[in-house]
């Protein structure tokens, strides 16, 4: 820079100039020296845009899946606790299972920074997981974690879990739990039920097929068999043959 008479630096785009900075070390410039500078500046940016066009016209409509990336979510405040986990535990196994990078403010704002696309829409789903609560009317397949004699209990999110009551776990009246389901069976069911406490009511009776479950209300059975039975019993005495 020490140099010449002036330190004259120019940008812009094919349309016009968008900044310039000018330092001049003499005790000022003419119009003419000031004209000659801004075309060659004006000859020196269009030269320098038409090589860049060549590269590459306009950007890529998508970065490189391997790009760094960073995501920004937002959750709510009162999931950040279940994200985080006991002592920072979940978020340590989303980091440690996706190798990413997971920052939580204070309002919600999750910022996951990542060396591949992949990485980062895996932790990100992972995040989204935890803090997704029930919809009403919504279809989740699910696992079941415990049964009483109520019902089945299944989770169908993170840390979200509902009851199965017995009466909606099939279309004939079920006897027993286990009949239908047992610990670790994974079922469809829809969410019937939210109540004020946020406790989950859900069926699997209704996604079933109108008269597709068995016939196993008990009862004794139809009035043919109970009829057959009938006619399986010994003879009246009146009926027995005589002895002499």
């Amino acid at each position: 820079d020490h140099l010449g008479d002036m330190d004259f630096k120019v940008t812009g785009t094919a349309d016009g100039i968008t900044a310039f900075q000018l330092d001049i070390k003499i005790g000022g410039l003419t119009i003419e020296l000031m004209s000659t500078a801004l075309e060659q500046a004006r000859q020196g940016r269009l030269y320098i845009l038409d090589k860049m066009n060549q590269a590459i016209s306009a950007p890529k409509p998508e970065l490189s899946p391997y790009a760094p990336r960073i995501i920004t979510i937002k959750i709510p405040i009162d999931k950040i606790g279940e994200v985080i986990g006991p002592g920072g535990k979940m978020i340590r196994s989303i980091i440690e299972a996706t190798g990413a990078k997971i920052d939580i403010e204070d309002d919600g704002t999750v910022t996951i920074a990542s060396v591949d696309q992949l990485a980062g829409e895996a932790a990100r789903d992972r995040v989204l997981a935890l803090t997704e609560e029930a919809e009403m009317g919504r279809i989740y397949t699910g696992k079941v974690k415990r049964i009483a004699a109520f019902g089945a209990f299944v989770e169908i999110l993170p840390n979200v879990d509902g009851l199965v009551h017995i009466s909606e776990l099939d279309n004939y009246r079920v006897g027993r739990v286990e009949d239908v389901v047992n610990l670790g069976d994974e079922i469809k069911v829809k969410v019937i039920g939210i109540d004020p406490e946020g406790k989950v009511r859900l069926s699997r009776r209704v996604l079933l097929e109108p008269g597709s479950g068995d016939d196993r209300s008990g009862g004794g059975g139809d009035r043919s068999e109970r009829s057959d039975r009938n006619n399986d019993r010994r003879p009246d005495r009146n009926n027995r043959p005589r002895r002499d």
